[in-house]
């Protein structure tokens, strides 16, 4: 299969390669953008053994000395201590700043690997090497990178764009079912705020383990269009200071679901949760709610065809707590992006009593007149 290529034309430009058999050539794409001489992989205990023993030897084919630091998986553990140990790691093997960190894994090594790549020593390059489907599409590209606190998801973190985003759909195969579905939510958000037909692509073609191996070359193009529009956004709002955050559609709901489930909840899921409610509690004030209950009920049947739950364990009482420490409340407002129809949404500021009234309708099991 060809690998697929998307250029990212930020401050610091970058091409994200979409394919098959791509961890054998990490080395070879790494090495022309790296002048230093040691490469330090960053991955997780569930990535590692399945994954960085060919990491390693590409880069060392390549010319790089390699250290490889692995720590607990799980979102649990997106934390100070674990970017405070991959920061010693990166320290104790003397990496410079001509010198490079890989960030092999999912959505959580990436964003603790290029937080510690944007602060050891004011700055070093850092190369996304996703393995999960939520990362391909999503957290690998555009340069946000952070930790959690106790207190909410990603509240510490810099902007630091990759050298290169190298994303093998051939890992794709060995995540569960629930990890695939997972990374779907992203899938689905990206066809609903701008791509009509990407929606009907996946409502005619699910993505499942079973479609992995029957159409990995669609699966690939699914990906590499995903990046194409998170990179139509990026580009035009780097620093998520307006335009970008069209691309938090259903995630200030999603993020507090994720929150108070302590993450048992995956991402992907908890934002399908977000869209879905967003969507209806729009259309309970529109003019015309029709169109909007309709798009809802959509929204809800794709992400459920490609095995999301969207339905909330949680009233809106029990989120309000979580819902307060989203990055995007300014003061007693929030910014919302409020749906309009699909590739239509718009952002919206709204007070922190009409979020939560607006959050609780969504939330409701009762059908919108």
């Amino acid at each position: 299969m060809d690998t697929l290529t998307v250029d990212v034309n930020v401050s610091r430009p970058y091409r994200v390669h979409v394919g098959t058999r791509l961890l054998e050539r990490v080395g070879e794409i790494v090495r022309p953008l790296v002048a230093g001489a040691h490469a330090a992989i960053v991955t997780d205990s569930n990535v590692g053994p399945l994954y960085a023993p060919i990491v390693e030897e590409s880069l060392a084919q390549a010319g790089f000395k390699t250290t490889t630091f692995v720590f607990a998986a799980g979102e649990s553990n997106k934390t100070l201590a674990t970017y405070e140990e991959i920061l010693a790691h990166l320290a104790d093997n003397h990496l410079d700043r001509g010198d490079v960190v890989i960030a092999l894994g999912g959505g959580v090594t990436g964003d603790m690997a290029g937080f510690a790549a944007a602060t050891y020593l004011r700055g070093i390059a850092y190369v996304q090497v996703p393995t999960s489907l939520l990362a391909m599409v999503d957290s690998s590209v555009g340069g946000k990178c952070a930790v959690d606190l106790p207190q909410g998801k990603n509240l510490v973190g810099a902007f630091w764009q990759p050298k290169a985003v190298i994303a093998d759909v051939g890992c794709l195969g060995t995540l569960s079912a629930e990890q695939l579905a997972d990374g779907c939510g992203e899938v689905i958000k990206h066809a609903v705020i701008a791509d009509a037909n990407l929606l009907d692509i996946l409502e005619a073609h699910p993505i499942t383990l079973a479609s992995l191996s029957e159409n990995l070359p669609l699966i690939a193009a699914i990906v590499a269009r995903n990046v194409e529009i998170k990179r139509n956004v990026v580009v035009q709002d780097e620093r998520e200071s307006g335009v970008r955050k069209l691309l938090n559609f259903g995630h200030s709901i999603g993020h507090a679901i994720e929150a108070r489930s302590h993450f048992a909840l995956g991402h992907g899921t908890s934002v399908a949760m977000g869209m879905v409610a967003i969507t209806r509690a729009t259309a309970s004030v529109a003019d015309d709610p029709e169109p909007l209950i309709e798009l809802a009920h959509r929204i809800a049947k794709v992400c459920e065809a490609h095995g999301l739950k969207t339905s909330c364990p949680y009233e809106a009482k029990e989120l309000v707590a979580s819902a307060l420490h989203d990055k995007k409340r300014r003061g007693d407002a929030i910014d919302l992006v409020l749906p309009l129809g699909v590739a239509s949404c718009t952002i919206q500021t709204v007070e922190l009593d009409q979020f939560f009234e607006l959050m609780r309708i969504g939330l409701s099991e009762e059908e919108l007149s």
